[in-house]
């Protein structure tokens, strides 16, 4: 007899962003004649740069002649993408690292779910409170998360991100295994400081711990002091994997390409004591179940390095900080408490008058017929919150603002 494996059974019966779609469309058949404006879900509006289309038209030539066409790439990703990434996003930061330490995906979320395949079911995680879903649903698949109780995993060590700590997490009182960072953070929108950072690289190193660290946004960073890299920080290529994406940096939310970091200088231990390098491991694991990102993507991925994509690249993420900038004005003005917004395309908003975040967003939805993120489905302390994106068109961004202006009054 087969028997499944009764880890999956935990999870909750539907992903936070289904739930919503389903609440959304359940409002829609009854209101057919409602025009719905989504602030919620994080998915680009803007097309691609032309730098990036021209890139894909000359990819898609090539694979045309038997002379260009290419079947299975590489798993770790074609040497033209990595040697770009490694001469543009981190020696002018002066982070020196080897090709063989990037791997190229088909987007941030599929390695940040499948990393943890690389440790121990029995390690302890400790996770920013509130965070991506991902990190935990996909430690949870494994038995490693417990049980759930009152929205909490009993195996996790939550560390709270609130306003009064700037939502920075505290260093953790005990000894944790591996650690999950997101900064930019999704879904608060905040930043850390290298100051802060660095008390982080210094607890994975005296606890020999794993930092896990997700710079998906990091292009949105707009202070330089802000750091874009944990790699920034010395020591952190003993205890950190990184993970980037293209998905909100280039719109490449449906063309699937990002990469991660693992240095060869991390190791983690077996029972008996034996140092094993993680890097090897994830480039099997990747070789064994990863058939490479297409061809036609790291091209496309690659034409963003080159001088014209990065103008355009940087346009398009002007274009939504810019939304970002008019939401948290308007909203503020309004009365409302509201964060992030400034180095990420999220803002994060306390609902008014003690409202809990469901309820908000049903309010919202049902008032101004306005999308946004209940704040709870991202951790127990995101309840009394909302996040709102700034990835949507700026007529509709301001549409939607002016609804809830109205609606609020």
């Amino acid at each position: 007899m087969a028997l499944v494996n009764e880890h999956f059974l935990k999870l909750p019966s539907n992903y936070l962003f289904a739930d919503i779609a389903k609440k959304v469309n359940a409002f829609k058949a009854t209101h057919p004649k409602a025009d719905v404006i989504s602030l919620g879900i994080g998915d680009v509006t803007q097309p691609l740069c032309p730098a990036v289309v021209e890139a894909l038209h000359r990819a898609t030539d090539e694979m045309a002649t038997q002379a260009g066409f290419r079947g299975y790439g590489p798993e770790q990703g074609y040497d033209f993408l990595r040697e770009a990434i490694l001469k543009n996003d981190f020696l002018p930061r002066g982070i020196h690292l080897d090709i063989n330490e990037v791997f190229i995906n088909d987007g941030a979320k599929s390695d940040t779910g499948n990393i943890q395949e690389l440790v121990r079911w029995d390690n302890s995680i400790a996770v920013g409170d509130p965070i991506y879903p991902v990190y935990i649903d996909s430690n949870v698949m494994i038995g490693r998360a417990g049980t759930v109780e009152d929205g909490r995993w009993s195996n996790v060590v939550y560390m709270p991100c609130t306003a009064e700590n700037g939502f920075v997490p505290q260093i953790p009182d005990r000894r944790v295994d591996i650690i999950y960072l997101c900064y930019p953070n999704n879904p608060t929108g905040t930043v850390i400081s290298k100051e802060e950072l660095r008390k982080w690289v210094n607890y994975a190193l005296k606890n020999d711990a794993i930092i896990f660290y997700d710079a998906a946004y990091e292009a949105y960073i707009q202070d330089d002091s802000i750091p874009h890299s944990i790699y920034e920080i010395r020591g952190a290529r003993k205890c950190a994997i990184e993970f980037h994406s293209y998905s909100k940096t280039a719109g490449f939310t449906g063309v699937r390409c990002g990469y991660t970091i693992v240095p060869k200088d991390i190791t983690a231990a077996t029972l008996t004591g034996e140092r094993i390098a993680l890097n090897p491991l994830w480039n099997r694991r990747q070789c064994t179940k990863f058939n490479g990102t297409s061809y036609l993507s790291q091209r496309a991925a690659e034409a963003i390095y080159t001088p014209e994509g990065k103008e355009q690249v940087k346009a398009t993420i002007g274009y939504y900080m810019r939304n970002a900038h008019v939401m948290k004005q308007t909203l503020t003005r309004l009365g409302m408490e509201v964060y992030g917004g400034e180095h990420a395309p999220y803002l994060w908003v306390r609902t008014p008058n003690n409202s809990g975040s469901w309820q908000f967003f049903e309010e919202m939805l049902y008032g101004a017929h306005v999308v946004c993120t209940p704040g709870v489905g991202f951790g127990p302390s995101g309840e009394g919150y909302i996040r709102l994106t700034a990835f949507g068109q700026q007529e509709q961004t301001e549409e939607a603002l002016q609804r809830i202006e109205t609606w609020l009054k």
